[in-house]
């Protein structure tokens, strides 16, 4: 096992990659791993033991990469996953929810709408979010089957994805929703689409540079505080490592290669 130097990242798909930019513009200098698990995406139809599983495998195979912390970048996978990789593993696991709180905290017309995918809709996690946060502020859910899709073929502007995200944006809208949860980190990927769409009177919100944040919370001190670390990425795909090395690439931004798990 490698000395414990990076942070691993992972995610049913490449949705994770959200997050992964704002960790690296939290820790511009510290190793990063992401797993995008996409022969097995998407998590959002399987069942809670079947993602449980899943997490507990990538989260090893981090640990053996050299992982310090574990940052699960997906909100179903930490509903169905988080309470136990963090009694198996002493390492900082960091996980994700819908950003709730802050929504209920900023809509002025009292209707926050919240897109996500069915397996966080459904969760008891989810449900004991709203109890906790929601108050007098009427929440509209709004499933999305088929988006995280478009975002794993880096399809962000075609015709049938912007009919996709108009068509579940629209029941929250026709309630009055003013600020919308993006609850999947596929979502975020889609922001720049989707606020063309909702208009600019509609706040979004999404909580990776919240969970980045925390990151740095729970890492090590002598993690943060070492020089001799280089700011690489190296990733991983259970799927299609030829198609992966282009999808990732073009939505990270530069050209990587991308290796088979």
């Amino acid at each position: 096992m490698l000395q414990a130097s990076a942070i691993g990242v992972f995610d049913s798909g490449v949705g994770g990659l959200s997050v992964l930019r704002h960790i690296r513009a939290q820790l511009p200098s510290v190793p990063l791993l992401y797993v995008a698990d996409s022969g097995h995406v998407p998590y959002g139809d399987k069942t809670q033991d079947y993602i449980r599983d899943r997490s507990v495998i990538l989260t090893e195979f981090l640990v053996r990469h050299g992982a310090a912390a574990v940052v699960i970048a997906c909100n179903t996978a930490t509903a169905a996953a988080a309470a136990a990789l963090r009694a198996r593993f002493t390492l900082p696991i960091v996980a994700m929810e819908p950003a709730v709180k802050p929504a209920v905290s900023a809509t002025r017309s009292g209707v926050v709408g919240v897109l996500a995918t069915v397996g966080t809709l459904e969760s008891a996690r989810f449900a004991a979010l709203l109890e906790q946060y929601a108050g007098d502020v009427e929440i509209v859910t709004q499933a999305c089957p088929g988006l995280v899709a478009q975002v794993e073929a880096a399809d962000l502007t075609s015709a049938a994805t912007r009919e996709l995200v108009a068509r579940y944006a629209r029941p929250l809208l026709e309630r009055g929703a003013d600020t919308i949860v993006l609850g999947c980190t596929h979502y975020p990927l889609l922001k720049p689409l989707i606020a063309e769409i909702v208009g600019p009177r509609v706040h979004l919100i999404d909580t990776g540079e919240a969970v980045a944040r925390q990151v740095v919370r729970r890492l090590p001190e002598a993690l943060i505080g070492r020089i001799d670390l280089q700011p690489t990425e190296r990733f991983w795909t259970t799927g299609d490592a030829r198609s992966a090395t282009r999808i990732i690439g073009r939505l990270w931004g530069r050209a990587v290669e991308v290796e088979a798990l």
